[in-house]
């Protein structure tokens, strides 16, 4: 076993303090036990609630059941006991804060290794091991369930409820093999939970349940606010248009999956305010089924020094437990335009980002929005940051046509009741949402009539607006002109 080959090394070396960040305290503490009774090595655990207790016994290693119990006197009898011996030490972290003491008995025992030969690992979700025995200390990263581990735990999981219900999970291969494509990057504990969910609600496992267990594999993640999961996907069938994204996204859609490293990397849109951007990104994890991830600029951004760029790097991480994913990347100009504020924050931000993008190996799709391009560092738009620069421009007549369809069914309208050729002429230059807010606008008047909506409502709604291509008209002809040498039409 890889983990158990892990800690062999580690222990071989001598090291006396190791860390290991797991949620999955069990499985951690069974492994530990087995190498502990392989090697003919004393083994002891501690939590602040049960104590010091004999692993895998649970007695306490002292006549005295409360002896040992506090951390200071944990860390004073194994100071002063000779082992050989391991202690595990769980949730460890809170008493290494601030208690100077503590500190310096770890210390001791670390230098005082070759006479000892007592070992201490600290296991917990979180650990921040002092600067003082850092050099002294060695972390161990337990290796994550392995594609057929994954299937064998489901296959487990599909027993045990079919042994209870009297009758078989059902699924295909397909869902099958997309629920576990969907539950890697995580422990065993948490697939553990996840496959319980995906089973234990119905006795199925089927296309339905893959949207929920991505958000619950989210949550499990305990992001922290930088990044967020996006439930609402859109269907391609629900945006007009955008024929050419279209067309490049099917032809990769196989290739996103695989192991090939000629995956696709990403692509940029780029459009008008209310072009349909963020429509097109939801759409993107839709066509393909996978989780979409939105990375929040404004709060990515942390007044102390380093916080930010620790913010991405952390964000960056939990993207790829997630994949296959879509990363969605809104409106990137706010987070990494080269202006003058700022600036040494923004190139740090973009560094960590482009290394990041030049090293990631997972199924991590980026698709990066932006209304203005032209804050933008080049070397985040060359080819081989990103694959590809898509140019959502306004609509023209037949996709204005189209959107009207779609929002009107979108409401219970039948599209087939108005006139969407006259609609169409009359919203030249409308954006999608404004032509989505002409409808709605529409439908207030008619309910204030207490009367269905007309075509007159809607054609009204639209010339009372001004729309965004007449009130910017001058930098959306700017954008215009940027682009049309320089991208690909969407």
């Amino acid at each position: 076993m890889a983990d158990t080959k892990d800690l062999n090394v580690l222990l071989d070396a001598r090291i006396p303090i190791i860390g290991i960040e797991s949620p999955d305290e069990q499985r951690v503490q069974a492994l530990l036990l087995k190498f502990a009774m392989e090697r003919g090595i004393s083994f002891f655990e501690w939590t602040i609630t049960r104590g010091l207790r004999l692993g895998g016994f649970g007695e306490h290693p002292s006549n005295d059941p409360t002896e040992h119990d506090e951390p200071e006197e944990l860390l004073q009898h194994i100071a002063t006991t000779p082992g050989p011996a391991i202690y595990v030490l769980c949730d460890f972290h809170p008493y290494l804060k601030g208690e100077p003491k503590n500190t310096r008995y770890l210390k001791d025992i670390a230098l005082d290794f070759e006479r000892l030969q007592n070992t201490i690992i600290f296991v917990s979700h979180k650990l921040d091991i002092p600067q003082e025995i850092g050099r002294m200390s060695a972390n161990l990263n337990l290796r994550l369930p392995s594609d057929d581990e994954l299937m064998g735990m489901v296959r487990t999981h599909a027993q045990q409820w079919a042994q209870q219900n009297k009758k078989k999970v059902r699924t295909d291969n397909r869902t099958l093999n997309k629920l576990i494509a969907n539950l890697r990057g995580i422990s065993h504990a948490d697939a553990q939970v996840l496959i319980r969910h995906a089973i234990y609600a119905d006795g199925a496992i089927t296309e339905s349940d893959i949207p929920a267990i991505n958000k619950l594999k989210f949550e499990l993640m305990d992001a922290e606010g930088v990044l967020h999961f996006e439930y609402d996907t859109e269907r391609f069938s629900n945006v007009a248009g955008l024929e050419n994204l279209k067309g490049w996204l099917n032809l990769r859609k196989n290739a996103l999956l695989s192991t090939d490293e000629d995956r696709p990397k990403g692509i940029l849109l780029l459009s008008v305010q209310g072009g349909g951007k963020s429509l097109a990104a939801k759409a993107v994890a839709g066509f393909w089924s996978i989780p979409l991830l939105r990375l929040d600029f404004g709060t990515l951004y942390n007044k102390f020094f380093g916080e930010t760029e620790r913010n991405l790097r952390n964000s960056l991480k939990q993207a790829e437990q997630m994949s296959p994913c879509v990363l969605w990347m809104d409106e990137i100009e706010k987070g990494l335009a080269t202006g003058q504020a700022d600036n040494a924050t923004s190139q740090r931000v973009l560094g960590t980002l482009l290394t990041w993008m030049a090293e990631n190996q997972n199924s991590v799709f980026i698709v990066a929005t932006s209304n203005d391009i032209s804050g933008l560092p080049p070397e985040l738009m060359r080819k081989g940051r990103l694959d590809e620069i898509f140019f959502v421009d306004l609509p023209n007549p037949a996709v204005r046509k189209e959107i009207f369809r779609i929002h009107l069914a979108k409401r219970d309208l039948n599209p087939d009741g108005f006139d969407l050729e006259e609609l169409a002429l009359k919203s030249d230059e409308f954006t999608g949402a404004e032509i989505e807010e002409a409808i709605v606008s529409a439908r207030y008047l008619a309910a204030a009539r207490e009367d269905s909506i007309t075509q007159a409502d809607i054609a009204g709604a639209l010339e009372r607006t001004y729309p965004i291509s007449v009130l910017r008209a001058e930098s959306i002809e700017s954008l215009r002109s940027w682009a049309q040498d320089r991208t690909v039409p969407a």
